[in-house]
């Protein structure tokens, strides 16, 4: 919008300066289009997860070595799951994620490092983990019917109790 409102006031201009400031109104707008990329989260590079070694290694090392993930197990605290994801912004659009990245280190019952596995974007699946829908409870009539509908149905004993 503010694109326009600039044009408009180009336009408005004399000849001389029209020319300068059209030029200067496209490279806004393209300026305005092009993407914008965000990194979210964070995943240990490789050269630091050599240093976890399976079935060495506890939570303490690794949080001492790694770090500790921001997500863990939520039914038990058997794996730590780090991850990052990099997303697209392209103006007025819904950002799109282009990348993901998931670090899952599981540990056994004694606290032992039992297994590391990295995921990517292909690897995941869009899970719904709870669906809450509510029914209306307001069949076929319209906002007019519904206000009106109350009329006469008042009952000033209702507030006493």
């Amino acid at each position: 919008m503010a694109v326009i409102r600039l044009a408009h006031a180009v336009l408005a201009a004399g000849p001389s300066l029209r020319r300068s400031g059209l030029a200067l109104v496209l490279g806004v707008a393209i300026a305005a289009c092009s993407p914008v990329i965000r990194n979210h989260g964070y995943v240990p590079a490789e050269d630091e997860l050599a240093q976890v070694v399976v079935g060495t290694d506890t939570r303490e090392t690794v949080g001492q070595k790694i770090g500790r993930p921001s997500t863990s197990g939520l039914l038990n605290d058997e794996g730590w799951y780090y991850v990052q994801s990099r997303y697209r912004h392209i103006g007025p659009r819904q950002p799109k994620e282009i990348e993901r990245q998931v670090l899952a280190i599981t540990f056994n019952e004694a606290g032992v490092v039992e297994n590391i596995g990295r995921f990517g974007l292909e690897d995941g699946k869009v899970v719904e983990i709870s669906r809450r829908v509510t029914e209306t409870n307001v069949k076929g009539l319209n906002l007019i019917q519904q206000l009106l509908g109350n009329i006469g149905q008042f009952n000033p004993g209702m507030l006493q109790e």
